[in-house]
């Protein structure tokens, strides 16, 4: 753990190591009403904290449409992260507006760059693309330059995350907007934001219309972290589902879905159901040989064959392209 953290971390720290070791997430599709602390600390925070340099986090409010909305967004984020500062954080906004200068839209761009963790903030998904875009195009003529700083980031296992409208904007499709494509960093995920029960008619048909598609429904407080990368003619992916029930003030027990007891909700492109808990995760293969997908449950050893939802005949960390996995949870034994 790295020293920089501070006494009194709250619960869930085993867990996130866990899923840190066995393999680093680049990505963090999030829903949450306040900052709990184990989504807010465990896996942002502290992966910030973790960097050899720049400890720091980048918040980018754009998708909410008045300054004055940007700066609320902000402020429900930076009581939370100033609780670090003395921890060594460095976490600051950047605002979007009409007359930014060169200068600001090239001080944008290299601040996305040098930030451990880039969280894009909730709002309107499509006002948020479009002025992603149009930074580009300033900066370029390229409006497409911002979502490629973020597969550059990727690569360089610098996490970028997404909450709310945020995580719209890094899967696949925006389920709010289901003909407008994303930027499809989270590949073939999509996500339905503050999910109930009330909404699974959605969540359902969002999965028929996009077979190709994981469809997940993110309560508040819950989150993906997504671990992915290429292969010889395909790529893989991990998925780590996370609960939060951090959040313990009891007037707003409404709206923490998960402390009701509900989970991140899937439903298959035939419209069959999984419900998934904290700590449950997914491996994904996409190659010429077709898709294997595999579910796997905190305290059982095996592996469920996605399709058929029953115990799997191999052990997928067997599989070459998981290797990497396999010999990272070897080392920590």
């Amino acid at each position: 753990m790295p020293s920089r953290l501070p006494s009194g971390w709250p619960g869930g720290a085993r867990k996130s190591a866990v899923a840190l070791t066995e393999a680093i997430p680049d990505l963090l599709l999030y829903s949450s009403h306040d900052r709990c602390a184990y989504l807010h600390g465990h896996w942002i925070v502290r992966r910030a904290l973790a960097a050899e340099n720049r400890l720091s986090v980048l918040y980018l409010p754009f998708s909410m449409r008045s300054l004055e909305q940007q700066h609320y967004s902000w402020d429900t984020f930076n009581w939370y992260f100033s609780r670090f500062t003395a921890c060594g954080l460095s976490a600051d906004a950047f605002f979007w507006t009409p007359h930014l200068s060169q200068a600001d839209i090239g001080s944008f761009f290299q601040q996305i760059m040098d930030a451990e963790v880039v969280i894009l903030g909730g709002g309107h998904p499509l006002v948020g693309l479009e002025r992603y875009g149009a930074m580009g195009e300033r900066m370029a003529a390229d409006p497409c330059l911002f979502p490629e700083l973020l597969w550059h980031r990727q690569a360089k296992k610098k996490l970028t995350v997404g909450f709310s409208a945020g995580a719209d904007q890094l899967a696949e499709w925006c389920s709010s907007h289901s003909g407008r494509k994303a930027y499809g960093l989270a590949k073939g995920i999509m996500t339905l934001l503050h999910y109930d029960h009330s909404k699974q008619g959605r969540l359902r048909h969002v999965a028929a219309r996009h077979p190709d598609c994981l469809v997940f429904g993110l309560p508040n407080d819950s989150g993906i972290a997504v671990s992915q990368g290429r292969l010889p003619g395909g790529w893989w992916q991990r998925l780590d589902f996370i609960i939060d029930n951090s959040w313990e003030f009891p007037a707003d027990s409404c709206h923490i879905k998960t402390r009701q007891g509900q989970k991140i909700d899937h439903v298959y492109a035939d419209g069959r159901y999984w419900g998934f808990n904290g700590g449950d995760a997914m491996l994904r293969l996409v190659s010429d040989r077709g898709r294997q997908l595999w579910i796997k449950q905190p305290l059982d050893d095996r592996w469920f064959d996605y399709h058929s939802q029953l115990h799997s005949r191999e052990d997928p960390l067997r599989l070459p392209a998981f290797s990497h996995l396999r010999a990272a949870g070897e080392s920590k034994k």
